[in-house]
């Protein structure tokens, strides 16, 4: 398979079942923005080879692929997708995810900034681009139905980043940066 074609360099690519879209078209840019998140993830799984939770984080990568296969199908092609792309049962996993690694950790009691640790940094990095692709596929749905599957899936999945990214600065040894409001501090 050659890697370029030319076909996209008037900005134009083709979405399952062969329909020509505009490159910045909504749907190819939330299709684009999980690939992004997907993306982040092999460098967050680069990071996490000691501590276990890389099958994880693998198997979320799976399935961000296979919720991008339902975003680059229009409504018309999709009985040519041979599997239900997330389901109740991958939204449990990553729900019993969060409540593991919460357990572990102090209750927040202040809002707290990205960063600490590398790891957790890039967790942080990861969740943000998760929230954008929520923002998409919201945006997405108002002119194409969006499973309510993957729209559930992904609110979920930017708070296991959240908890996860808590937990490493926990692992880590370093203590999440809080956020102090200077209306009540006097700094």
């Amino acid at each position: 398979m050659k890697i370029y074609t030319g076909f996209g360099d008037a900005g134009k690519t083709s979405l399952f079942g062969g329909q020509v879209v505009d490159k910045d078209d909504l749907r190819v840019e939330t299709y684009g923005t999980v690939d992004e998140l997907n993306s982040i993830l092999g460098l967050v799984i680069a990071e996490f080879e000691d501590f276990g939770l890389a099958r994880d984080l693998k198997d979320i990568q799976q399935n961000l692929f296979r919720l991008s296969t339902e975003l680059v199908t229009p409504a018309g092609n999709k009985k040519r997708i041979n599997h239900q792309t997330i389901t109740s049962e991958d939204i449990n996993k990553i729900e019993n995810g969060i409540d593991e690694l919460d357990i572990q950790l102090v209750p927040l009691k202040n809002f707290i900034l990205p960063g600490g640790s590398p790891r957790a940094a890039l967790l942080h990095l990861a969740r943000t681009v998760c929230r954008r692709a929520e923002r998409r596929l919201i945006s997405l749905n108002k002119t194409a139905s969006i499973d309510s599957q993957i729209m559930i899936y992904i609110n979920r999945l930017s708070d296991y980043f959240f908890v996860l990214a808590r937990y490493m600065n926990k692992k880590d040894k370093i203590k999440d940066i809080l956020w102090i409001d200077k209306k009540k501090h006097k700094v």
